[in-house]
């Protein structure tokens, strides 16, 4: 599938994006003498210098002003210039906002489905979802994927920001502040604003090429197998696994990744653009498994081994980031005609992934039920599945392989100009991302040894149409500065489909048959089951369903829906006094499916003397829920404390769900206060600090898996109203919890000449607690239940502390003559990843700790890259990311410290690294890189 199918649709899918430019190119001659429309806050803004003096800077973002500077904002900004977006060899977007931003977070999860392609990221601790994303000031479409696994951002569905090529980009700003006032649903967390070239001439081609060179810490580089007379035997201090011998630490060079682009500005006309952006990048798969020394095969008798286990290859898994090839595209262009301009700017991206999900061993299934490479067509219904009747489907187990076929395009088109002394400015918008599953090398144990090998699990799509009318103008009301008054509206629409897969996808086969309740021993027997109670139950047709690895969506799980709103707002800006900035700002939104909400907000800055002030602002907002948290609907396998269960992720409004409680999602409303002080107390030196809080209520989170845990009232009621004893486990949404997030951003940035240097120096620090006020309970049914928990403590620490307390950015960066240097190390602080063990002395406890809870301590991470320009059109560069090839802390297995007892989870052995990790888990990453400005 990888390169399969991105050349195909390359042709078809540029011609849409570009469409909407072509009527640029296409207008009359007239336009080339027309007068320039006079600007709005998007146009207005020049093409910055790629290093703008920082308090100098004009901003677009927070404000509808043309002349506001990052120094005069009254709420923190920060502004991220193409050079630092393009010199890194990181390639993805998100990875590089990780390392500059302090309060941006990017974890890189592994063996998490649809998430190892399309990874959430997170501003101030909050959801993915709650941090609203513009390009040039016009809302972005999300993507389709919801992340429902373990991992940071569960429950969301965001903005895939990686689509995004550095090369197109012109600068990032990032504000660090409500604005729901001002731009509508999800601006809670902040805004990031990703504003592309406007460039009419020139480019830039650039080609780069790095890959992994590391050793894996505290992963031993296991050699072989201790044999006595020939035979494996089990480690003495914990026989889940075999005894090995190694040798050092497992070293490991992979990860190749090939970036090609480039960036061309064309000119329309006598003062019209067109600039156009192309990137092709080619990520090889990354592996940072241990090996896996459990026995793999079953065994002949008690006492001996398969001898297959000598030659096992014990590598296994797929442990780290997915093979992926992504081809990208992005235009932006403008025309002066007729007093005013026509613009319009555009994406394609396709994006082809093969990730994997977690081996199964060739005794999978050997006994009891759920077994995933078991032929139970070898024994009957009522046979007990046991060693001496296992039959394997493959020889040696398999992993299946999660292959996505990802496509996403955006088309804008408007007119900016002046109509009786206001600017406007019309547009509208089309954004379209789709999501599709193959599972290969995989089987429906269920269908037997007839089971395809590959599946077509089927796919998600959102799609969203904006449209958008604004105006300003400045007036004469007798303060310091004119008072600047916008208005605007906008309509949107958004639709979510689910297209369900192939039906052997979902399908429980033959060699699956359903327990009967309320059975009795006649039918039991005419039925060939076994009665246990007044259960008939069929150990002998046990077979797991669905295809292993990701279940294809059932044909139950079709969905198409939509669903509009309207919105308005009206925002003032002036300074009353020199000195004394304010911004007023009110919106009035109404949603088809769920009503109205009105958000405000007032922002002010007060200068004390010059190049000291305090800034502050206070406003409420608001998330309205997504359609893929209402509608979304699928089955997916979770390994629970090593145990695999088939886990029913539900729509609210399905009846499932209905039953087990499901109540309308209503929205997330937030209250947010910040306060600050700016200062520039020596030339070229600016200081920001702003404490921050949060108060969210309502927000919107997935259940615990209910059902999963065991013989708790809460599960035994929760498996009884799903009434699928295939299914282990269900969830869905709810309106579950109220939060309060606190905390303090501080920026120092320094620019000064050292010599014939020319230096800019940076400190950022970020400091940010979550905690959680109330858990929601309002269900149905599930009410009956004793000790109801429906966000339990694993979800509870992975909002709290899954995420890190604090955050410090250290980086220089450097020119003299024809060489350039860029040092950046960034201190990760202290994350806690929970496990499902309960805490010992208060197993019910929703906060203490668990036995198997790891405390990731905290890591300083260094990047370092050279640059020499020989001549001045071309640029060689070599670098290093992670250059002391630091990781997380190894997780521990084997048995826990004697005052504790018992054992840490069986996979720990083999997957070493905690997915909560902020920095990822793959090591030191050296590469190269070539540029050629034209």
């Amino acid at each position: 599938m990888i390169g399969g199918s991105i050349m195909t649709s390359r042709l078809s899918a540029f011609l849409f994006t570009i469409s909407p430019l072509a009527l640029l190119a296409a207008a009359p001659a007239a336009g080339q003498t027309a007068p320039a429309p006079a600007p709005t806050p998007e146009a207005a803004a020049p093409v910055t210098d790629p290093s703008p003096a920082p308090d100098s800077t004009i901003v677009v973002t927070g404000t509808r002003r043309t002349d506001r500077t990052v120094a005069e904002s009254p709420v923190p900004v920060d502004i991220i210039g193409s050079d630092q977006l393009t010199s890194s060899g990181l390639g993805e977007t998100n990875k590089i906002l990780n390392n500059l931003v302090p309060s941006f977070n990017f974890p890189q999860p592994s063996i998490a489905d649809g998430t190892d392609a399309v990874r959430p990221a997170s501003l101030r601790g909050l959801s993915p979802d709650q941090v609203l994303v513009l390009v040039n000031g016009k809302r972005r479409h999300v993507a389709a994927l919801l992340n429902i696994n373990g991992t940071i951002g569960r429950g969301s569905a965001a903005v895939d920001l990686n689509n995004i090529p550095g090369l197109a980009i012109d600068r990032i700003e990032v504000l660090r502040d409500g604005a729901a006032s001002q731009y509508g649903s999800d601006a809670i967390a902040g805004v990031i604003n990703v504003r592309l070239k406007r460039a009419s001439s020139g480019g830039k081609a650039q080609a780069s090429f790095g890959k992994y060179i590391t050793t894996l810490d505290g992963v031993a580089n296991v050699t072989g197998l201790v044999l006595t007379g020939g035979q494996p035997s089990l480690d003495p201090t914990d026989n889940r696994y075999l005894a090995v011998t190694s040798n050092g630490e497992r070293k490991v060079r992979d990860g190749e990744l090939w970036t090609i682009g480039a960036n061309i500005g064309i000119p329309i006309m006598a003062d019209g653009f067109i600039n156009l952006t192309a990137e092709y990048r080619d990520r090889g798969l990354t592996n940072r498994q241990g090996f896996d020394i459990r026995p793999n095969y079953v065994r002949p008798t008690s006492t001996t081994f398969d001898p297959r286990e000598v030659s096992f290859n014990r590598i296994n898994f797929r442990y780290g980031d997915a093979k992926t090839e992504d081809f990208g595209f992005f235009a932006n262009a403008g025309l002066p005609l007729g007093g005013a301009e026509l613009y319009a700017f555009g994406s394609y991206n396709k994006r082809d992934g093969e990730s994997a999900a977690n081996w199964r061993q060739q005794s999978n299934g050997v006994t009891g039920a759920g077994g995933a490479n078991r032929d139970y067509s070898t024994i009957t219904p009522s046979t007990t599945p046991t060693a001496a009747n296992f039959t394997a489907l493959t020889p040696d187990g398999y992993l299946p392989l999660i292959q996505t076929d990802y496509e996403d395009y955006s088309a804008t088109g408007g007119v900016r100009g002046e109509i009786a002394g206001w600017k406007a400015d019309g547009s509208i918008q089309y954004g379209k991302n789709t999501f599709d599953y193959t599972i290969a090398n995989t089987i429906n144990a269920s269908l037997g040894a007839s089971s395809p090998r590959v599946f077509d699990a089927g796919g998600i799509g959102y799609g969203q149409l904006v449209a958008n009318l604004d105006f300003s103008r400045e007036l004469n009301a007798g303060f310091a500065k004119p008072l600047s008054v916008a208005v605007g509206a906008e309509f949107r629409r958004e639709d979510f489909q689910i297209r369900p897969g192939e039906p052997a996808s979902y399908a429980a086969g033959p060699l699956y048959i359903a327990p009967i309740l309320n059975s009795n021993a006649a039918s039991c027997t005419a039925a060939g089951g076994v009665l246990s109670g007044t259960t008939c139950t069929f150990p002998g047709r046990a077979a797991a369903p669905r295809s292993q690895g990701f279940g294809g969506f059932p044909a139950s799980a079709k969905r198409d829906v939509d669903r509009n709103n309207v919105s308005a707002y009206l925002e003032l800006d002036t300074d009353p006094l020199p000195g004394w900035t304010t911004t007023v700002a009110a919106r009035f939104e109404r949603y088809s499916d769920f009503g109205e909400q009105v958000t405000g907000k007032f922002a002010t800055r007060f200068e004390i003397t010059p190049g000291f002030a305090l800034r502050g602002a206070i406003s409420n907002g608001f998330r309205a829920p997504s359609l893929q948290q209402q509608y979304f609907t699928t089955v997916s396998t979770n390994f629970i404390s090593g145990v695999a269960v088939d886990i029913l992720t539900l729509g609210v409004g399905d009846p499932v769900a209905q039953r087990l409680g499901a109540r309308a999602l209503k929205p997330e409303k937030s209250t947010n206060l910040s306060i600050g002080a700016t200062a520039n107390p020596l030339r070229g030196l600016t200081v920001t600090v702003d404490a921050y809080q949060i108060k969210l209520k309502d927000r919107i989170v997935l259940t615990e898996n209910l059902g999963a845990s065991g013989n708790t009232p809460t599960d035994n009621l929760a498996r009884s109203l799903i009434n699928d004893t295939s299914i282990g486990a269900a969830r869905f949404f709810i309106n579950g919890l109220d939060t309060t997030t606190r905390g303090v951003d501080v920026v120092g940035t320094y620019r000064l000449g050292i010599g014939p240097s020319r230096w800019s120096l940076t400190a950022a620090y970020n400091y940010n607690k979550t905690e959680i006020d109330r858990r929601i309970v309002d269900l149905g049914p599930l009410a009956a239940a004793q000790n109801i928990v429906l966000f339990g403590r694993v979800e509870g620490i992975r909002f709290e502390k899954g995420q890190p307390r604090d955050k410090i950015v250290l980086s220089a960066d450097g020119r003299l003559d024809m060489f350039g240097l860029t040092a950046r190390t960034t201190r990760y602080g202290k994350v806690v990843s929970p496990n499902t063990a309960n805490p010992i002395s208060n197993p019910t406890s929703l906060t203490d700790y668990g036995p198997d809870d790891i405390f990731l301590s905290p890591k300083w991470i260094t990047d370092l890259e050279v640059r020499v320009s020989p001549v001045k059109a071309i640029e060689l560069a070599l670098g290093a990311n992670n250059l002391f090839d630091v990781y997380p802390d190894r997780l521990p297995f084997g048995p826990r410290p004697a005052a504790v007892g018992g054992v840490y989870p069986v996979t720990q052995a083999f997957l070493p690294y905690s997915n909560f990790s902020p920095f990822g888990f793959n090591g030191r990453f050296l590469y190269g890189r070539v540029s050629f400005n034209f």
